[in-house]
């Protein structure tokens, strides 16, 4: 297994400070290849003879079995769990229904344990700590011959202290033992160029018992009226315009790369079903739908990972860790704002492949949050970033009220049947209410301003030189 150099140099600082610690912290941007690094350092500690087995946690089933595959290619050796396996992976949810009697594996043996996207590990000591927090401060942090901590992100949208975290002084912040980001990612073609687009409006009408009120942006609406970032992202106008240039960008990319695709990130359950009708329906795309109410959600996921399907709608199942190279466009839905959230889900769309066009787009609502870190984002990539407002030139008149807001979406109205797993003509699209999209649709609402795009383009040097 070939390495990377920050996978080579990250392996032998971890090797040199096993020598006088036994936990280790490695940040590396989403994409970069933290699993491979890692199945390569618990390969060297074995060959050493200070370790017996190894021990993964991971946030999500699908992460596991992506551990599970590189660990078993690089050690050679099953990683099942079973008798004569050379270690096992589980999810944090997992971990508060292991025994006491698994957990003397660590008293009895050299056992390294891996924990992934560490950030879900919350606490310093038992009180203040998490279930899963809890579980590694009470059998792993004594017991383990050594841990080795990794993040894309290394911070709780909560603030909250990571456990077997050092925090440097006096700004609190956490100590990294290893960090690789997104400029020397870039840079080192290991991750794509982002680009953010900032979707805006700049006239906005809003009526509400007969008195009108103007705002020019999609923050300022937010800021000063009562309307919610809910009723925006669940309107079907506002869907279908951001939809729209998410697959005007993914066409474009498959004139060369033919296997390329894009995620759509959706609010709820009930908003994917509605984005995915709107997809394949109207607007004639190939696509399909993996949430957490559907069985064997991963064999959906490795299905698109190797079809050409051009898109896929998900609520929380494809974030952090889900590994799609050919995920190049992302349409972000999401009414999570935190940044970790942000970065996990620009990460899907940054991971390179063989092929020659390698953009990375990520379209969403210039909303006041998001905004602000797409451009934090932009001053990890400083050398040559570029904002460049873009006016579209369609005009749009939309009512809120909602009775209109959503169309009607029963089986009855000859609406082309969609199966929810990989686009099947045979299962109608079910029956449903979309309560959770009209319920706060109760304002008239007209964006009558052409929509406005800033284009946050990262590292744009480094593209014309290449």
């Amino acid at each position: 297994m070939k390495l990377r150099a920050w996978q080579q140099a990250c392996v032998e600082n971890a090797l040199r400070l096993y020598r006088s610690q036994k936990h280790f912290m490695c940040l590396a941007t989403p994409g970069a290849g933290k699993t491979v690094m890692a199945a390569e350092l618990a390969a060297r500690l074995i060959k050493l003879n200070k370790v017996d087995f190894v021990l993964c946690f991971s946030p999500s089933s699908e992460v596991n079995e992506s551990i599970q595959r590189t660990f078993t290619h690089r050690l050679h050796k099953r990683f099942d769990g079973l008798i004569g396996a050379i270690g096992s992976v589980y999810t944090y949810q997992f971990m508060p229904s292991l025994t006491p009697e698994f957990w003397m594996l660590l008293k009895t043996h050299k056992v390294l344990v891996i924990m992934d996207e560490v950030h879900h590990l919350k606490g310093t000591d038992p009180s203040n700590a998490n279930a899963w927090g809890e579980e590694v401060l009470l059998n792993i942090q004594e017991n383990a011959a050594y841990t080795l901590a990794l993040s894309g992100t290394p911070w709780r949208s909560d603030k909250a202290p990571i456990v077997l975290s050092k925090f440097t002084e006096p700004d609190n912040t956490i100590h990294c033992d290893f960090i690789y980001g997104l400029q020397q990612a870039v840079k080192d073609n290991i991750c794509r160029n982002p680009n953010i687009v900032l979707i805006d409006n700049d006239k906005i009408q809003i009526k509400n018992d007969e008195i009108t009120d103007a705002f020019s942006s999609v923050s300022a609406l937010l800021e000063h009226s009562p309307l919610s970032y809910h009723a925006l992202i669940t309107h079907p106008e506002i869907i279908r315009y951001i939809l729209k240039q998410g697959i005007s960008k993914l066409s474009e990319i498959r004139l060369s790369n033919s296997q390329a695709g894009g995620l759509v990130v959706a609010a709820s359950i009930t908003h994917a079903k509605f984005i995915l009708h709107m997809l394949t329906t109207e607007l004639n795309q190939s696509a399909c739908i993996v949430t957490s109410k559907l069985k064997q959600p991963t064999q959906i996921i490795a299905s698109f990972r190797h079809s050409q399907i051009q898109w896929i709608v998900s609520v929380g199942m494809i974030s952090e860790g889900t590994d799609i190279p050919r995920l190049q466009v992302c349409c972000h839905l999401s009414l999570i704002k935190t940044e970790m959230h942000y970065r996990q889900v620009l990460g899907r769309i940054l991971r390179v492949n063989s092929n020659k066009k390698q953009q990375a787009w990520l379209f969403t609502l210039a909303e006041k949050t998001l905004s602000a870190f797409a451009y934090r984002i932009q001053q990890d990539l400083p050398d040559a970033a570029v904002v460049i407002e873009q006016n579209a030139s369609q005009e749009l008149s939309i009512n809120l009220e909602t009775q209109e807001a959503t169309p009607s979406l029963h089986p009855e109205h000859n609406q082309p049947s969609i199966d929810l797993h990989l686009l099947n003509e045979s299962t109608q699209f079910p029956q449903q209410k979309l309560t959770d999209i009209e319920e706060e649709n109760h304002y008239n609402l007209s964006l009558i301003g052409g929509f406005k795009e800033q284009i946050v383009k990262m590292f744009d040097v480094h593209l014309a030189n290449n």
